[in-house]
């Protein structure tokens, strides 16, 4: 007896949702396979060849230290003690809890050592790894081939984003960008199977990407975007979608993501509360709220520009002491009139209004309603944003074309004259990032007024050993920003080394102006009134900052020499004493203390 056939089933392709029609029709899932599998390999190639380059870069004067290169925990490698330092401190150097970031860096040094280049191309390939993971969301999520590998390269080869992929500091960028397009698969995989272990899957994906950096904050909200389209999760069964069909889902959607919610309002308040105990968030006072609104209309189109035209590019631009109405009224007209214009289109095109709404809320956590930093925008701050709109335009010009002869050649012919150009750009940009002096003074040829950067090309020509040059960068820094408080310390500094005693005296003096709690402004000006034989002042600067700071170990060395210097041999190896009480391992007050201790046994025995 014969076995009978089991009966065949058809997997229909699965439609192009922007141009309506069946994708690849003539071609079968195999070759589709094989297509996206050439497709992967295709942007990997493309994408590590062009930012290979910065393996030859070397620390920037801009964070990296911080980050990696000064930072003790870091150096030290992937140990116990630095997994637990990374999971239970808040660090106020940098102002952020990101212990998936901190363990990132750890692995790097532990593999490659302090190893810049390797470090560099760290970023590279989580870079590549998060464009080939959105790729593969795209595919998912629509079918649409085409428009999906678009996307993916503009994500990876965008000039824009050159600033979160070369600076060793902004790991946390490429990290949790890789964190949102794996949590967007793995939810994805959880509307296909509807799997309970795909949904905690999610929400730990979710978690990491928050630990490598809280912008992620936004992402339930774009998975309720999604829902809308592509998942097309509002309509019926039959395709129409009417407003109370609309309003009778939405809760349980929303129910659905509170976990999500939940973990996004914790991961802000452990934001705000690290950025608030290390300073970084600027008083309402310092920039009135009233100009923070008006600078986040205004960056919101200034985001908009840089993506169609990444044109001067810079990594800091600086806040500007006033914005002109027309601007910020014209800002707001267009963000209203946009929005309320996609609204309109959504019923028929939807992806406008998941695009546009993508890019408008993913930028909320940094458009600067909350100030941190000196910044008025910055480019690494449109990394994931700027996905949203990438999409909105990409199936816009699909569907718009869509009725034109020769469609396919002139879709290609346009996306040849977008991407050829972004890399290109992105190449040339890349070639900032090669050392901090190319780099600041490019953002100096390209911004105005511009302290910041006039203040670290200083630090980096004074670390240089050229400090005449410094102090020219640090006069200037201080002319455009009188109250810049690092500027005149940094010239008191570049000016002492110099042997400009009094003008040093009279910027350390000023800086302590600004803040009389700075420590090592009261250190230098005590040494410095020390070198021109003011001991007196000199003791009085070491008090002030050991009653600031009474573990301030370095002044109580000094404080001890001058004591000696004065002849309280007693006072002074009191404070060699507590200094090594301080830290043990402070080798030049040891050694004091020994030779002091020698002298003062010498006085008493010899009586002179």
């Amino acid at each position: 007896m014969e076995t009978p056939l089991k009966p065949t089933i058809t997997h229909p392709e699965p439609p192009d949702v922007a141009c309506g029609t069946a994708s690849a029709k003539s071609i079968g899932r195999p070759n589709r396979r094989a297509l996206h599998v050439s497709a992967c390999l295709v942007l990997l190639a493309v994408t590590l060849c062009i930012y290979w380059k910065v393996g030859d870069y070397g620390y920037i004067g801009f964070d990296d230290g911080i980050y990696v290169a000064n930072n003790s925990h870091v150096a030290s490698g992937l140990t116990m003690k630095n997994v637990v330092w990374a999971f239970c401190t808040v660090d106020l150097s940098t102002g952020y809890w990101a212990p998936v970031t901190w363990l990132s860096h750890m692995t790097d040094v532990e593999f490659f050592g302090m190893n810049p280049g390797a470090q560099h191309l760290g970023n590279v390939v989580i870079h590549t790894a998060a464009t080939l993971l959105l790729l593969l969301l795209l595919l998912r999520l629509t079918g649409a081939y085409w428009q999906s590998l678009f996307v993916a390269a503009l994500f990876a080869l965008h000039p824009l984003h050159v600033e979160s992929v070369a600076w060793i500091a902004e790991r946390k960028d490429v990290l949790s960008a890789f964190f949102w397009f794996l949590t967007l698969l793995c939810y994805l995989q959880y509307q296909e199977r509807r799997k309970v272990l795909w949904y905690l899957l999610t929400m730990l994906s979710f978690a990491f990407g928050l630990m490598a950096k809280p912008m992620l904050v936004t992402l339930p909200v774009v998975m309720l975007l999604l829902d809308y389209w592509p998942l097309n999760r509002l309509e019926n069964t039959g395709g129409s979608c009417d407003l109370r069909q609309i309003i009778r889902k939405v809760p349980a959607l929303v129910t659905e993501k509170i976990p999500f919610f939940v973990l996004s309002v914790l991961s802000s308040c452990i934001a705000v509360y690290a950025q608030g105990r290390s300073g970084a968030v600027i008083s309402a006072v310092t920039v009135p709220l009233s100009l923070r609104l008006e600078n986040a209309l205004v960056s919101y189109l200034k985001y908009l520009g840089l993506n169609f035209w990444p044109h001067d590019l810079a990594i800091l631009y600086p806040y500007p002491q006033s914005i002109p109405a027309w601007q910020v009224a014209g800002s707001c007209a267009f963000l209203l009139l946009t929005s309320a214009a996609v609204l309109c289109c959504s019923r028929r095109y939807p992806y406008l209004a998941v695009g546009w709404f993508w890019f408008l809320v993913s930028l909320l956590p940094v458009i600067g309603l909350v100030q941190v930093g000196t910044q008025s925008m910055a480019d690494r701050f449109s990394y994931l944003p700027s996905v949203g709109l990438f999409i909105a335009i990409t199936w816009s010009v699909c569907d718009l074309t869509k009725r034109l002869p020769w469609r396919g050649w002139l879709l290609a012919l346009l996306a040849g004259a977008v991407i050829v150009p972004c890399t290109a750009l992105t190449s040339q940009q890349l070639d900032y990032w090669e050392d901090s002096f190319v780099l600041f003074r490019h953002a100096l040829a390209v911004t105005t007024g511009n302290h910041l950067m006039h203040n670290n090309l200083g630090v980096a020509l004074d670390e240089k050993g050229t400090p005449d040059e410094a102090i020219k960068e640090f006069q200037e820094a201080v002319r455009l920003k009188p109250d810049y408080l690092e500027a005149r310390y940094n010239l008191g500094v570049a000016l002492y080394k110099m042997g400009e005693t009094e003008q040093a005296i009279n910027q350390f003096s000023l800086a302590l102006q600004i803040n009389p709690n700075y420590l090592q402004a009261h250190h230098n000006l005590g040494l410095a009134l020390a070198s021109k034989g003011d001991l007196d002042g000199a003791m009085r600067e070491y008090q002030t900052a050991l009653a600031i700071n009474p573990r301030y170990v370095l002044v109580r060395n000094k404080l001890g020499i001058l004591l000696a210097g004065k002849g309280d041999l007693d006072g002074a190896i009191l404070e060699f004493r507590r200094a090594l009480e301080i830290d043990p391992n402070y080798q030049d007050a040891a050694k004091n203390l020994e030779y002091y201790s020698a002298r003062k046994e010498k006085r008493d025995r010899t009586g002179s």
